[in-house]
C-alpha cells in the first residue's frame, strides 16, 4: 500500500501532546550528544588521557554512578580510589572538582566521550593539560591489558632517575607486583613515592601510571633479563626524566631521619601561626607543655602530606590521652592567606582532622625563612618530634603512603615504637 509523508509541521500536529514532548526532547539530546546510543555521562568504566606538551598521553580510569539523579566520580589507581564528590552535569558541561590539590576537570560532551582540561590552580598560574575520556572501556594502556607473558619484573628494583640536562640523578627503589601482564607498584625516593602505579606490560615494555588530582605520571621502560633500559618518566604537562633500573632485593635508600636537621646550637624549633580561627599557637602554649609533640610539615598541594594526614589523623585519636598532641604547619604555593586557609579548611573537614592546622602565611619554598632554626628542608612533608621537655629527638623527611605495602606498616611500627619510649621517659 503507497504511503505519505506529511511535511514535519503537520506530522507534528497529528502527534498526542506527550508524544511531540518526547520527540522534542529526544531531538534535543540527539543535537547535543549526537544520536549515538549510549551517549552523555554514563555510568561505568571510562578511559581518560591527559597530554603532555610533547603530544605523550598518560592514561587513567575512573568510574561514574548515579545516586538519586547526583552524578559520583571513582579515579582509580591499582588499590586507590578517589572519590569524587563535587560533580556538575549541565547540558553538555561536564565539571569534575578533585578532592584536594585545587584541581578540576572541565570538560564537553562529545559523541565519542569527554573532550577538555584538567586545570591545576597554583600560586599565581593555571597549569592545563588536554583532557579527553570515552566511555565503556576499563583497559588502560590497551585492550591486551589482562592477557599473560613470560616476562615477569616482580620484587625490588635499583633505579637511577636522570634530569634533561643530565646533571641532575637521583636514586629510587621500585617495588612491583604482577598478574599476569597487569603490573602494579611504586618508586620509593628519599622524599616519598610515587604512591599507587597501575599499568602492564606489552611486547617486553612495561608501562605504569597514575593520576590524583595532583600528579599526572607516566612510567615507560624496555623489559631486558635483569635489568630496565629506555626508561622514560613524564610528569605534569613539561616534566620529562629518563631512567634505568636492575633487579636488586637489597636495595636501600638513605635513612629518612638523616636527611634535615638543626642549625649547631639549637634543640628545639620555635613558631606562632594563626589557627582555622584565626588564633595565635605557638609550642609554649600549655596545650603543648609536658607532652610529646608531633610537628607536621604539609601542604594541601602534595599527595603524600594526604597520605601522611590520614594516617595521623588516627594515630592522634589513639595516643592524645596518652599525652601527645599533634600540630600542622600548612605551606601553600601562595602567601594569599585567605586562599591558603580556604583550601587547609577543605583538607580538615574532608579528612576529618581533629588537631590543630596552622596557616603559615608562607609559600612553601619558604620554610627555612619562617623556621631558621632547621639547617635545611629537603621536602614535604617531613615530621618533627618533640619530647616531653620540648627538645627535638628526631626529624623524619618524606613519607611512605600506603601505596608502598610493608614500607609502610614498617614505618608506622617504628614510629610508635619511637613515640612510646618518649612518652616512657
Amino acid at each position: 500500500m503507497e504511503s505519505k509523508l506529511l511535511p514535519l509541521n503537520c506530522w507534528a500536529k497529528s502527534l498526542m501532546p506527550a508524544k511531540l514532548i518526547a520527540l522534542i526532547v529526544f531531538c534535543t539530546a540527539c543535537l547535543l550528544t549526537g544520536c549515538t546510543g549510549r551517549s552523555g555521562f554514563t555510568d561505568g568504566t571510562w578511559r581518560a588521557t591527559l597530554k603532555t606538551d610533547s603530544g605523550i598521553e598518560i592514561p587513567f580510569n575512573f568510574t561514574v554512578t548515579d545516586s538519586l539523579g547526583r552524578k559520583f566520580v571513582h579515579i582509580t589507581n591499582a588499590d586507590e580510589h578517589i572519590e569524587v564528590e563535587d560533580v556538575s552535569v549541565k547540558e553538555n558541561r561536564v565539571v569534575m572538582k578533585l578532592p584536594f590539590y585545587d584541581s578540576e576537570i572541565r570538560a564537553r560532551l562529545t559523541s565519542g566521550g569527554l573532550e577538555g582540561e584538567w586545570i591545576k590552580h597554583l600560586g599565581t598560574e593555571d597549569r592545563k593539560m588536554p583532557f579527553n575520556a570515552v566511555p565503556d572501556t576499563e583497559w588502560r594502556f590497551s585492550k591486551d591489558d589482562n592477557q599473560g607473558t613470560d616476562v615477569n619484573i616482580q620484587g625490588r628494583w635499583s633505579a637511577v632517575f636522570t634530569g634533561k640536562d643530565t646533571t641532575r640523578t637521583s636514586i629510587a627503589i621500585g617495588e612491583f607486583m604482577q598478574d599476569g601482564n597487569r603490573v602494579t607498584g611504586t618508586f620509593l625516593t628519599t622524599t616519598g613515592d610515587y604512591r599507587y602505579l597501575q599499568g602492564t606490560i606489552n611486547n617486553n615494555t612495561l608501562y605504569l601510571s597514575s593520576f590524583d588530582g595532583s600528579q599526572a605520571n607516566l612510567f615507560t621502560a624496555t623489559i631486558q633479563d635483569s635489568s630496565l633500559t629506555n626508561g622514560r618518566f613524564y610528569s605534569g604537562a613539561s616534566h620529562q626524566e629518563t631512567w634505568t633500573a636492575s633487579r636488586d632485593d637489597k636495595a636501600m635508600l638513605p635513612d629518612a631521619y638523616s636527611l634535615t636537621s638543626l642549625k649547631p646550637g639549637y634543640k628545639t624549633i620555635n613558631f606562632s601561626f594563626p589557627d582555622l580561627m584565626g588564633n595565635k599557637v605557638s609550642l609554649k602554649d600549655k596545650a603543648f607543655k609536658n607532652k610529646v609533640v608531633i610537628v607536621q610539615f604539609l601542604g594541601t598541594w602534595c599527595p603524600n602530606c594526604i597520605d601522611e594526614t590520614n594516617y595521623l589523623k588516627s594515630f592522634y585519636k589513639r595516643y592524645k590521652l596518652k599525652g601527645v598532641e599533634v600540630v600542622a604547619l600548612a605551606y601553600e604555593r601562595t602567601n594569599n592567606v585567605a586562599r591558603s586557609r580556604a583550601l587547609v579548611e577543605q583538607l580538615k573537614k574532608r579528612l576529618h582532622v581533629t588537631y590543630p592546622l596552622l596557616v603559615t602565611g608562607y609559600t612553601n619554598k619558604e620554610v627555612l625563612k619562617s623556621l631558621p632554626q632547621l639547617a635545611d628542608f629537603k621536602a614535604f612533608p617531613t615530621t618533627v618530634i618533640i619530647d616531653k621537655k620540648g627538645q627535638v629527638r628526631r626529624i623524619h623527611t618524606g613519607f611512605s603512603g600506603p601505596g608502598t605495602g610493608k614500607h609502610y606498616t614498617d614505618y608506622i611500627r617504628n614510629f610508635e615504637l619511637l613515640i612510646n619510649k618518649l612518652l616512657a621517659e
